[in-house]
């Protein structure tokens, strides 16, 4: 009796690619759903920023609800204010008909800094953080005071590295798009009809001048989705390596950084005293 062996998966672009219309169906179902569900009578407010993840959480949200129903705040600062950027989410807001409010958070963000007696200017990260939170604050606010949800724009692989603000753009109410990775965001954009343009630029959160995603991770997202597809279906690191011509040690200090990360993933946890915990 001959046993079979399983196949190796091949880790070329083409695993990535799903039914996109599909996906966008079964995300604006979702929406649907859970705005219904929650019994949310002013339907959702988003963060717009002019970049492929908010632009296509925006117009899944437009297609589910209509745009009358989403409301997109634009919230820049002088730090690293981008005219293109904001160009780029008016041009989206207009294409899916969403209302849109600007507001800019710079002189909030100078007050919360000078409030703060260990304020290091010269700790970006900190900082940067500081400005995530306060437009999520910004966001709740209109949120409880117009009885809307909150949509945030994680993708899947930016989640998974933990390359976010915990309790800043991670927090959110739904997020639609957390379950496809940013070479799928793209493709899906690409399917709801996002300019080129947006679709394909640079990724940045936008926390501090010149920031980009891609060289703060260190990799090309071609590469990355195709390493943590590999982890997710267990493929051995040696054989992800080997199909993708990447240094072994590249893919485990990136298993590592998803392992370090979790916590940045879970709600916070506490110690079993009573019969049951929350």
């Amino acid at each position: 009796m001959k046993i079979k062996t399983c196949t190796p998966v091949k880790l070329t672009p083409s695993v990535l690619n799903v039914d996109f219309s599909e996906t966008e169906t079964r995300i604006t179902q979702f929406i649907k759903e859970y705005v219904s569900n929650s019994q949310s009578k002013g339907g959702i407010v988003l963060g717009l920023s002019g970049g492929i993840d908010s632009a296509t959480t925006a117009a899944l949200c437009s297609k589910a609800l209509g745009g009358k129903n989403i409301l997109a705040l634009l919230m820049p600062e002088e730090e690293t204010k981008n005219q293109k950027d904001l160009d780029d989410a008016k041009t989206i807001a207009k294409q899916f008909n969403i209302k849109t409010q600007t507001i800019d958070i710079t002189h909030a963000l100078e007050n919360i800094y000078n409030t703060i007696p260990i304020y290091d200017q010269k700790n970006q990260t900190s900082k940067g953080n500081i400005k995530a939170r306060t437009r999520m604050t910004i966001l709740y606010y209109y949120a409880n005071k117009l009885d809307k949800i909150v949509c945030g724009s994680s993708n899947k692989s930016e989640t998974l590295m933990g390359y976010f603000t915990k309790w800043g753009d991670s927090a959110a109410d739904i997020t639609p798009i957390k379950d496809l990775y940013k070479t799928q965001v793209r493709k899906l954009a690409s399917n709801l009809g996002i300019p080129e343009p947006i679709a394909l630029k640079p990724a940045t959160p936008a926390l501090w001048p010149n920031q980009t995603a891609e060289k703060e991770l260190g990799i090309k997202y071609e590469t990355l989705d195709l390493i943590l597809y590999g982890l997710e279906r267990s493929i051995p690191i040696t054989e992800i390596a080997k199909q993708l011509n990447i240094e072994q040690n590249s893919i485990e200090a990136i298993k590592k950084r998803i392992l370090h990360n979790e916590h940045k993933r879970q709600l916070p946890i506490t110690v079993k005293n009573g019969f049951r915990t929350v």
